[in-house]
């Protein structure tokens, strides 16, 4: 009899707590400011870039000819990661397109690719998309660049918030060429107002050949 009241003691007690674990709340995670996405806390510029006219809003840190090149971190074709800074000591053309995938890029990647056969080993020639690293790839060898490096932003925006050319509505890179010196200082700027309009090549090479002197 005793033993009985004991066992019945038990499995009250046990049903107790397992009826009381399972009306406990779940735990809620506390998300801070700082762990909100930062695209929603990034400076924004409405208007100045267009496609088919329609004004978009660029969002990320502007960068003018002057300051210190922002350092970011892209992904190679082979998934390694590049930092800018890794390219020091060399001057660079530092293009971004909205996607390889369509005419004005590609044409775009094309002539830089051209140029960059001629300016030398002390140039070297970046083209940063939204597209897969994948993608670039695939793109590269059916182009045949092999002048250009091609980077993806794709993961965290980390070029596109850097430099100020993420295109907020699309998630894309606006078209922007800037030219970095050898010292790491942005010497020129040029931001494509139209998306749909390739770049004044001419303005971006005679800013490479007047750092190269």
């Amino acid at each position: 009899m005793k033993l009985a009241i004991v066992l019945a003691v038990v499995a009250c007690a046990g049903l107790a707590v397992f009826l009381a674990g399972c009306g406990k709340a779940p735990r809620q995670t506390v998300v801070s400011p700082s762990d909100m996405t930062k695209e929603t806390l990034m400076p924004e510029r409405k208007g100045l870039v267009t496609m088919k006219g329609k004004p978009l809003t660029l969002a990320g840190n502007e960068v003018k000819a002057g300051d210190a090149a922002p350092d970011f971190v892209c992904v190679a074709n082979d998934l390694s990661e590049v930092k800018f800074s890794s390219f020091r000591g060399k001057i660079v053309v530092l293009s971004s397109v909205p996607s390889l995938d369509t005419g004005v890029c590609d044409r775009e990647t094309r002539r830089f690719n051209e140029e960059a056969a001629k300016l030398g080993d002390d140039v070297r020639v970046l083209t940063v998309s939204m597209d897969l690293p994948f993608a670039q790839k695939r793109w590269c060898a059916a182009a045949g660049v092999e002048r250009v490096t091609t980077l993806s932003d794709y993961r965290d925006a980390s070029y596109g918030r850097s430099y100020g050319v993420l295109i907020k509505e699309l998630r894309l890179l606006a078209r922007a060429v800037f030219v970095v010196d050898r010292e790491g200082k942005v010497r020129y700027v040029q931001l494509v107002k139209e998306l749909s309009t390739e770049p004044d090549y001419d303005a971006v090479l005679a800013a490479v050949r007047e750092i190269k002197g």
